[in-house]
């Protein structure tokens, strides 16, 4: 889709359909009033007729207004003003660029960005603007033999700005949105393939088109042997029950000085996870293609960071294999040797994410990082603790806590701080191991990032549990690819901030 940025009245907008909002009890937005005025009250009276009550995310649609020029007028529900937030906002946003896309709208002006949101000046309302638009038109087709077709489907936005001297950073913002909602676009395709397609081999293929597309990335790819001489005795362990050969994936993007230290960002990229001997119930496994979207969104943001040119050094590292069970399979109560040397007992072969992960934190040391960030859709008990709108933040810096935080929040892809304290590590001692890879259900999100902070004792370090957004189910099934914002929006506050 295409955007572009302009500042004028909606009265004068030549276009196949012009956006505006009316407020709760029937208030009409100043562009709707606007529209009203040309109009010589035609809005005011529908709006008195109550055909448009101002309920958030209703839509109301006309055509040929008297005293426009554009062929339809749109409008969208904002809900009450003293309530309008970023959620508002998105909402409204969503259900304007829904209606156009299903009605032959291929091109509009929105007045949506001119509305005042809560803490929000217009660049944020213009990325956002651009980012839920781009969302909400996505489809994943591929795979079906006669993909719908969209009649006339919406293939421009201009999104207004209240002043001219809003154009230029408007610009910047809608480049902006518009990286973000590609890099989104790309970790939920990876996450909606199947496991029969996205396989590690596909990822690894996956990571050099996009170093193809993208001259500022680079790739290498670590196959079996490469990852045993590594001594990653965790990672393999998890592979073993496998026919599909295990990858590791290193990607790197540098663009800052060659003194700056480098942003790790570590995706967890199980294509399928039956559980292996731990099998897993069979009621909604066919989810478990979604395991790989931690390194789904470690590509979206290596995308959208490249997209941008942005002025950071970024490091991805990404093991990628299945757990099946087999003969060859790794057995609960077997031990194994990480890469840090530290020795691991297996007690339940479904917490196999951590395992690979613990390998790839241990090898991203060697890249002396300023920070290292891992996401990976780790436990269900995340689901339990925070359910399906925010990743839980486990760190052992609070500043690098808070801002991954603060990022999420100006994304409105939110997370929220957990405990890492030296008490639950506990329930991870072993009588035959260092420690093993699980402790007891309770707590069960905090424990496994127990279990990972033993591998991230030499920087700064962040986990994203993302169990609980990376996905959803029921009728709007599928990947969300989250939480690409919440990351790339923390890199670019990196970019932006003082050395």
């Amino acid at each position: 889709m295409e955007f572009t940025i302009k500042s004028g009245s909606p009265e004068k907008q030549r276009s196949a359909c012009v956006v505006v909002g009316v407020f709760d009890n029937r208030k009409l937005s100043l562009s709707a009033e606007l529209i009203d005025r040309a109009s010589n009250g035609y809005v005011g009276e529908i709006i008195r007729r109550g055909d448009m009550e101002g309920k958030l995310g209703s839509t109301l649609l006309l055509h040929n207004v008297r005293g426009t020029l554009a062929d339809r007028v749109l409008l969208v529900g904002l809900g009450k003003e003293r309530d309008f937030r970023d959620r508002e906002f998105r909402k409204a946003v969503q259900s304007a660029v829904k209606l156009l896309n299903e009605t032959g709208s291929y091109e509009a002006v929105v007045y949506l960005t001119e509305e005042k949101v809560k803490r929000r000046e217009v660049a944020w309302r213009i990325e956002h603007a651009v980012a839920v638009a781009m969302e909400t038109v996505y489809r994943f087709d591929r795979m079906k033999s006669e993909p719908a077709e969209v009649r006339r489907p919406l293939r421009k936005l201009t999104l207004s700005v209240p002043q001219r001297s809003d154009l230029a950073s408007g610009e910047k913002a809608a480049a902006r949105g518009l990286a973000i909602a590609h890099g989104v676009e790309l970790a939920r395709d990876l996450g909606n393939l199947p496991g029969n397609v996205c396989t590690p081999g596909f990822l690894a293929a996956e990571a050099v088109r996009l170093a193809g597309e993208f001259p500022d990335v680079k790739v290498e790819v670590l196959e079996h042997g490469q990852i045993e001489a590594l001594g990653m005795g965790a990672f393999l362990s998890v592979t073993r029950g496998s026919d599909e050969p295990p990858r590791f994936i290193v990607l790197e993007y540098r663009n800052a000085p060659k003194k700056a230290k480098p942003v790790v960002l570590v995706g967890k990229g199980i294509t399928f996870d039956t559980g292996g001997i731990s099998i897993k119930p069979a009621a909604d496994m066919d989810q478990m293609k979604f395991d790989m979207c931690g390194a789904a969104s470690v590509f979206g943001a290596f995308r959208a960071v490249a997209e941008l040119k942005a002025a950071v050094n970024l490091v991805g590292l990404v093991p990628t294999c299945e757990n099946m069970p087999s003969g060859r399979a790794t057995k609960p109560g077997d031990v194994v040797k990480s890469m840090s040397g530290q020795t691991i007992e297996v007690l339940n072969t479904d917490a196999e994410g951590r395992l690979i992960l613990a390998d790839a934190l241990t090898y991203a040391e060697r890249y002396e990082p300023e920070a290292v960030v891992d996401v990976a859709t780790l436990t269900g008990a995340m689901v339990i603790a925070l359910g399906h709108v925010a990743c839980g933040v486990f760190s052992n810096s609070d500043t690098l806590s808070r801002a991954l935080v603060a990022a999420g929040d100006d994304a409105y892809d939110r997370g929220w701080p957990m405990p890492l304290w030296d008490d639950y590590h506990e329930g991870l001692e072993s009588n035959f191991a260092d420690f093993a890879n699980v402790a007891g259900r309770a707590g069960g999100s905090v424990t496994a990032a127990c279990f990972l902070s033993k591998f991230a004792k030499k920087f700064d370090w962040a986990h994203l549990d993302i169990a609980g957004i990376a996905w959803r189910e029921g009728k709007e099934k599928g990947a969300t690819g989250r939480p690409v914002p919440l990351i790339v929006t923390w890199l670019l506050a990196e970019e932006a901030a003082p050395a």
